[in-house]
């Protein structure tokens, strides 16, 4: 029986590679020259702190996160970015989740997603971070597929694991 897997998965070493090259522009840019703006990125707990010396100057440097990430064909939607914070010195702070993995009441919307579809023969079922679907035709799955593409469901998802 056909199957295929809906992941959210983000590869890290392509967040790596962002975040260095963010890093690089950042010094080298005029406009934030004597702005001693840092950026540092958390393996363990997933997260991205951006630190530069005024709000605008902030939301520049997230500017550019955005452009470095999407050019390493990583989803803004994989981002969640946190609100500006004061820190010390009247500098200023912002907090970046990165988002991998599907919870179980995003899994529950996939499905029920899926369900309302309507395609015969069609099964799907969450097994930990992932959603399994499973069908009797090649042909149906990739209706399935289409459907949760045009879906919005705020959270990057590739589809793996494609099996006949």
């Amino acid at each position: 029986m056909p199957s295929f897997d809906v992941v959210s998965e983000i590869d890290m070493q392509e967040v790596r590679n962002a975040v260095d090259q963010t890093s690089r522009e950042v010094t080298n840019r005029f406009d934030f020259k004597d702005t001693n703006s840092t950026i540092e990125l958390n393996d363990k707990d997933m997260t991205i702190t951006l630190e530069s010396a005024s709000r605008d100057r902030l939301i520049a440097f997230r500017q550019v996160l955005e452009e470095k990430m999407v050019k390493r064909k990583i989803s803004l939607k994989s981002l969640d970015f946190g609100d500006m914070e004061d820190a010390a010195g009247g500098r200023a702070r912002m907090r970046v989740s990165l988002k991998a993995g599907i919870s179980s009441d995003m899994a529950k919307k996939i499905n029920g997603h899926i369900k309302d579809m309507k395609l015969k023969g069609i099964q799907s079922q969450t097994q930990g971070d992932q959603v399994r679907v499973s069908g009797k035709k090649r042909d149906a799955l990739q209706e399935v597929i289409a459907g949760l593409k045009e879906a919005d469901f705020d959270l990057p998802l590739q589809f793996e694991n494609f099996r006949d």
